[in-house]
């Protein structure tokens, strides 16, 4: 009987094409995904067919041909750009003699590598437990049926069940902790909902620069690189904006065609901190090639995990590696932004999104001046102890004419309450900083 080998990182990648338009695009991920995981590529063995083959996915003339190379080459390990059945991969460990990995597999290992926080590492464990849960007979056996003969029958469990028994238990201890962590950030959703703070979430392609975008918009340090999957804990941190309160950003997990199932299972909690915000920043690397074919991908995603609906800020980075794109905002039909072209490396075209997230944030945001009777001292105070005023004068009557900006909806509110009229105190509506004018300002600066 084959014994898998424990380690090694000497491998053979194995990638067919079916019909795919796209095979050379994920060829390329497909290696940047190995050589993620710390494995060094040997061989490359690539070939087409209609439908994979049921017993080995690849065929039978295609497993001797990598069997072939394993055994020239000494390669402990196969990896597979394809989710193999548990049976497909157990067949192909006995005919190739090395361990074999699949897509899921390897994503798998890479996030378990990358995993930094007390959660991250909760929700890899249970998708690695969820995904090993069906390939359990793999290694086992020897082990799968009880012993038999004289003297050895009797009750008990196989090796097989209980090593079931204890996966599940695990599972379950672990579904337990996370259902704590999302409580938690239930908790934290409903005081930001209650202080009315808008969350911006930052998604997008892996490698698209989304954590040093973040970086850049928070003056935060954590870590980013050049790879994908740099990092995987979810993060939230305030961010100043020219106009309104500050927002909370949250960086989140980067999105990869045909993410495993388990992972956007296990990472609800994470993924959550999506469909509850406010605004999504798709963050797309306008210097890819396939960003058109990464960013189907991720609205894909976000469909899977019910975010399809959140109306989103489409972010195109990295301007300093395309040689035919500059800063700007782009606007839709109602005059809202809808695109921001930046470079979050070198910080081009970062005021022009603080300004385009403001906008679409607090739509309502007014500056104006409030003449405020001195009959009316609440009203001054209340304006005040909210932190709506900028500057303070008296004309002649002593009325106070206060510089607010503030969300109107909120002014109104504020001045029923004092039983005033609100047009009657609105003495002076300036232009809104945040207007496309201002932005193409500020764009151009």
């Amino acid at each position: 009987m084959f014994e898998r080998p424990p380690t090694g990182q000497a491998a053979v990648i194995v990638h067919l094409a079916f019909g795919n338009d796209e095979y050379d695009e994920a060829d390329r991920e497909f290696r940047e995904l190995v050589e993620s995981a710390g494995a060094e590529v040997l061989s490359h063995i690539g070939g087409s067919r209609r439908v994979p083959d049921p017993r080995y996915f690849i065929g039978g003339g295609k497993v001797e041909e990598v069997a072939e190379a394993v055994a020239e080459l000494g390669a402990e390990l196969v990896v597979f750009n394809h989710d193999l059945s548990p049976s497909q991969e157990r067949n192909l460990e006995k005919r190739l003699k090395a361990r074999v990995l699949d897509r899921a597999g390897l994503i798998l290992d890479i996030f378990a590598r990358r995993a930094r926080s007390h959660e991250g590492k909760l929700q890899v464990e249970l998708a690695q437990l969820q995904h090993l849960a069906t390939r359990l007979v793999r290694g086992w056996s020897h082990l799968e049926r009880q012993k038999g003969g004289i003297g050895l029958r009797g009750p008990g469990e196989s090796q097989l069940e209980t090593d079931r028994r204890l996966l599940n238990d695990r599972i379950k201890m672990l579904r337990d902790r996370l259902d704590k962590v999302l409580a938690r950030r239930d908790q934290g959703r409903a005081s930001r909902r209650r202080a009315r703070t808008p969350v911006v979430s930052l998604v997008g392609y892996t490698n698209a620069g989304k954590s040093t975008l973040f970086n850049q918009l928070t003056g935060e340090d954590i870590y980013s690189a050049d790879q994908l999957f740099a990092t995987l804990d979810p993060t939230l941190r305030r961010m100043d904006v020219p106009v309104g309160e500050p927002l909370i950003l949250a960086d989140t997990v980067g999105f990869i065609r045909d993410l495993p199932h388990e992972l956007v299972a296990a990472f609800r909690a994470t993924l959550e901190e999506t469909r509850e915000a406010d605004v999504l920043v798709h963050v797309i690397d306008v210097s890819d090639p396939e960003r058109r074919a990464h960013a189907r991908e991720v609205n894909a995603v976000l469909a899977e995990i019910g975010a399809q609906e959140v109306p989103q800020l489409e972010v195109f980075n990295k301007i300093d590696r395309a040689t035919d794109e500059s800063a700007r905002v782009e606007y839709d039909a109602h005059g809202r932004p809808s695109r921001v072209y930046v470079s979050a490396a070198t910080g081009e075209g970062l005021e022009a999104l603080r300004h385009a997230l403001a906008a679409f944030c607090y739509p309502d945001t007014i500056e104006g001046t409030l003449c405020v009777p001195p009959t009316h001292g609440w009203l001054r105070s209340q304006l005040f102890e909210l932190g709506l005023v900028s500057a303070e004068d008296y004309d002649s009557q002593g009325n106070a004419l206060l510089s607010v900006t503030a969300s109107q909806a909120d002014l109104e509110r504020i001045v029923a309450q004092a039983k005033l009229a609100f047009d009657d105190v609105l003495i002076e509506r300036r232009p809104i900083r945040v207007d496309a004018e201002h932005l193409a300002e500020v764009t151009a600066d």
